[in-house]
């Protein structure tokens, strides 16, 4: 029989991923029904709320206590909430006054972390950098296994190459993998693809397999200084189901400070004008964008986002027909 500390810990593992039979748990733990009462009791003690409850399907659950008790997490567990608050702490929750209580939570986590798991943790934060924070309409999700986002992480921090799936096998490609980047829910790997010889920003949830290779590469000149800016470029012109080109009746330097780096590249024409080159999901969310920027604007195309925009000035206009003026 297992010590009653390394007893009570496996029993509060279990009692923290579900309810549980009291039969059920004596035979997880190799113990008497009176041995688990005692535990169960102990536990209380220890200010765990275990509540009983009787009947066919009855057993043993953890309650809400008026305290916040331990924690138990296995490994998987540990890496997500690690990596989370590692996000939080780079701000991404938009949220200003929990700075201080991330820091310490993510502070407590790296303590007890055993080291494998650290390792982990460490590589994938060090490895992401954040992108931009974002205002008005934001796309949908695109979530990304962890086992994906670990590994490419451990092959940037150890220089390895890596073989990477995009959707299909045929599509298999070798990579040198130089920055993950965390925008808006999205994750984006900048990459040099050796297959092509050229620098890539990658959607990672496009990656369906990645396996890091054991050969070694030796870094390469970055294509620029700021790779979030890249990336954000890459999403701007090419990483989005739509795109669009805008002439802006507005000096560059004025439409740069007004949209997000995300919306759009911007170049300048001349003195007074621009050309904006931005990208979506969908044509009604560059609609939106373009409203945003209160300057005059000319769509250049696509046409289907003209007629887009023909559609909702025939519906402004109804809308007020006969509003009164003031």
């Amino acid at each position: 029989m297992a010590s009653t500390t390394t007893r009570l810990l496996r029993l509060l593992a279990l009692l923290q991923d579900r309810a549980r039979s009291g039969r059920e748990l004596a035979e997880r733990l190799g113990v008497t029904d009176r041995t688990l009462r005692h535990d169960i009791q102990r536990l209380r003690e220890l200010g765990y709320p275990v509540h009983a409850e009787r009947g066919a399907i009855g057993g043993y659950r953890l309650g809400r206590g008026t305290t916040m008790p331990p924690l138990l997490l296995d490994d998987d567990e540990a890496v997500a909430v690690a990596v989370a608050v590692g996000l939080a702490e780079d701000g991404s929750t938009g949220i200003a006054d929990i700075a201080e209580h991330v820091t310490r939570a993510l502070g407590k986590l790296d303590q007890i972390l055993p080291k494998r798991l650290q390792r982990k943790v460490s590589a994938l934060r060090d490895a992401t950098a954040i992108g931009p924070a974002t205002t008005g309409s934001r796309e949908p999700d695109a979530p990304v296994p962890a086992a994906v986002l670990t590994t490419l992480a451990g092959a940037i921090r150890g220089g390895a190459t890596v073989r990477v799936e995009e959707t299909t096998p045929e599509s298999a490609a070798e990579i040198e993998p130089y920055r993950l980047i965390s925008w808006q829910r999205r994750w984006y790997l900048v990459a040099y693809s050796l297959e092509n010889h050229s620098w890539r920003a990658i959607p990672v949830a496009r990656i369906t397999r990645a396996e890091a290779n054991s050969r070694r590469f030796g870094a390469r000149s970055l294509p620029e200084d700021d790779l979030v800016a890249f990336v954000m470029r890459h999403i701007a012109t090419t990483g989005w189901k739509v795109h669009a080109r805008v002439t802006v009746l507005a000096p560059a330097d004025v439409v740069i400070a007004r949209i997000n780096p995300a919306v759009g590249v911007v170049e300048a024409v001349d003195a007074d004008t621009c050309v904006l080159y931005t990208g979506a999901d969908a044509l009604e969310t560059i609609a939106i964008y373009l409203s945003m920027l209160m300057m005059d604007f000319r769509v250049d195309g696509p046409p289907e986002l003209v007629a887009h925009l023909r559609t909702l000035a025939r519906r402004y206009a109804d809308a007020i027909a006969d509003a009164p003026d003031g």
